[in-house]
């Protein structure tokens, strides 16, 4: 905790002067007694009404994030009926939401509060919405969008086996971004139960015919309800499989739909006839392993697309990448020796994956395994790999407070072993204070573990190509004197040569009278008279 404790600290001062927005935006609201915000960060739902703030509930510090509806944002909508059909959609979103757990849904924390102002929920930390993303981001790699259909897929799968729910409107507005980039289906205002039948394993769903007198806001989209559900009122998990090619569809094409978005009850015959016309030429902007799939969903026909599972399974999904996502996913129920096999094939994946996926996804699963101390010594070199494409900014955020644990592990030595070849790394990225109070103390008990002789040569190797990055107090009180006392007491001769050869090459970095005071009156005390050591002696007598 003490690392989140100075990262907190390095940004008192933007905090102290940023305005409490969410007690703003939500006056009087009982989230506001346990959550605090810290900035808007994004937007979601239907005409992008809910607004997105990051915070932390006040209690522990845990980062959230709360979804805020402000019911004067209504006022744009004349009838007084219309902002209550809103609301009504919204407060039944929230409430189906808040009843599901999965992996693949957005993962309600607290759940919705409504004051006279507002409606507020609170939900895992969130990045934006889909939408916001498909606006901002200059570029979502082939293997977000491929991991992200997936999830979505997932989600349905659950939704209609398990949930036997219908979500009726996803589209990019209704796809959360959470903190590590997975893709969380919410937005579930429009959904539908199913009906009692005799049969629990034959579900069926009752759909009613939609009111154009609504505003938009007020029901599914018309660019992505299947046909059979705009004009025929036929609910089936068809429906949402329709809804995700559209998606599909719109991510690949910069978040430009295939249907017109329109409000008026002719639109479901014209988007119907577009259909009918459509062909594989016309999907360019979806590649080409996942182009006939698409076109699948899209059918007018529901018994001709393919349901959720059969849609995970295409070759498209099948690449390294995509499954090393997966595998991160699910680590938590392997045993140590799957993992252990997982993780010494990692570091031939990572290049293939995105630096901002490695940060964002792949740091928080490999985080989780320091608490599970025999598997740091595989964990810990993926993490340091990974670091070596980070900027010093991104390893303080990403890396760092992860990392600081697994510096003070005792036990196994590989862990040990692993710093010290990477100290040079560590060193670089790491901050000033850190390396104070986290970093040095590794090289100390390298130094000071006469029974690890590798440990010891290691650091001995590395602190030259290091000393400028140390600061000379730490040098003088700490280090200095640790070389000394290992070189005297050491019964390997290959650790006193090792100490000597480093003493030589720290000498630029010492003071001209520490030298004198230390150096210098120490090397007689040397009793070892091999000829490596003699050598070694002989050339530090010479500064």
């Amino acid at each position: 905790m003490d690392v989140f404790n100075k990262i907190c600290n390095s940004v008192a001062g933007t905090v102290a002067g940023t305005v409490n927005q969410l007690s703003n935006a939500l006056p009087g609201n009982p989230v506001t007694r346990e959550y605090e915000a810290t900035k808007l960060i994004g937007s979601a739902g239907p005409g992008l009404l809910w607004k997105i703030y990051s915070g932390h509930k006040k209690s522990t510090k845990q980062e959230v994030s709360v979804f805020v509806l402000e019911k004067k944002c209504l006022d744009r909508f004349a009838r007084k009926s219309d902002r209550e059909a809103l609301l009504t959609s919204y407060r039944k979103g929230v409430a189906q939401l808040t009843k599901l757990r999965h992996p693949r849904l957005l993962v309600v924390q607290h759940a919705l509060e409504e004051s006279r102002d507002s409606l507020a929920f609170v939900s895992e930390p969130v990045r934006e919405s889909l939408l916001n993303l498909l606006k901002t981001e200059d570029a979502i790699y082939p293997v977000e969008i491929k991991y992200g259909l997936i999830q979505l897929s997932e989600a349905l799968q659950f939704i209609h086996k398990e949930g036997r729910l219908l979500h009726m409107n996803i589209c990019p507005e209704n796809i959360i971004v959470n903190a590590s980039g997975a893709w969380k289906l919410a937005g579930f205002d429009f959904a539908l139960s199913a009906t009692p039948t005799s049969d629990p394993q034959q579900p069926s769903w009752s759909a009613e015919e939609s009111d154009w007198s609504l505003p938009i806001e007020c029901r599914p989209f018309s660019d992505i309800t299947a046909p059979e559900l705009s004009l025929s009122q036929l609910a089936t998990p068809a429906n949402d499989m329709f809804s995700l090619g559209c998606l599909a569809y719109a991510v690949f094409n910069k978040g430009r739909p295939l249907l017109a978005r329109e409000s008026d009850a002719q639109a479901p015959t014209r988007n119907l006839h577009k259909l009918k016309q459509l062909n594989v030429a016309q999907l360019t902007s979806v590649p080409d392993g996942l182009k006939d799939y698409v076109k699948m969903l899209l059918n007018i026909k529901p018994e001709l697309r393919p349901d959720a599972h059969q849609f995970t399974q295409i070759e498209y999904f099948q690449d390294v990448t995509v499954k090393t996502l997966n595998y991160l996913d699910s680590l938590f129920q392997w045993d140590n020796l799957q993992k252990s096999q997982f993780y010494k094939g990692l570091p031939q994946i990572l290049p293939q994956l995105p630096h901002r996926v490695c940060l964002l996804r792949v740091i928080p699963c490999l985080a989780k395994e320091f608490v599970n101390h025999t598997m740091v010594p595989f964990v810990l070199p993926n993490v340091l790999q990974i670091s070596e494409k980070s900027t010093k900014d991104e390893f303080t955020q990403y890396i760092l407070p992860s990392l600081i644990p697994v510096l003070k592990i005792v036990e196994p030595v590989q862990v040990l072993l692993i710093l010290m070849q990477r100290m040079e790394l560590l060193l670089k990225l790491t901050p000033a204070e850190y390396v104070r109070s986290d970093v040095m103390p590794v090289m100390h008990r390298a130094l000071d573990s006469m029974d690890q002789q590798a440990a010891q040569e290691l650091c001995l190797a590395a602190l030259p190509g290091v000393a400028s990055l140390i600061d000379y107090p730490a040098m003088k009180n700490a280090l200095l004197p640790r070389i000394l006392r290992v070189c005297l007491t050491t019964p390997h001769t290959s650790v006193r040569v090792n100490c000597l050869v480093c003493l030589g090459k720290l000498l630029e970095h010492l003071d001209k009278w520490l030298v004198y005071d230390q150096v210098l009156p120490f090397l007689p005390k040397i009793t070892s008279r091999e000829p490596a050591v003699l050598m070694g002696i002989l050339g530090n007598n010479n500064f």
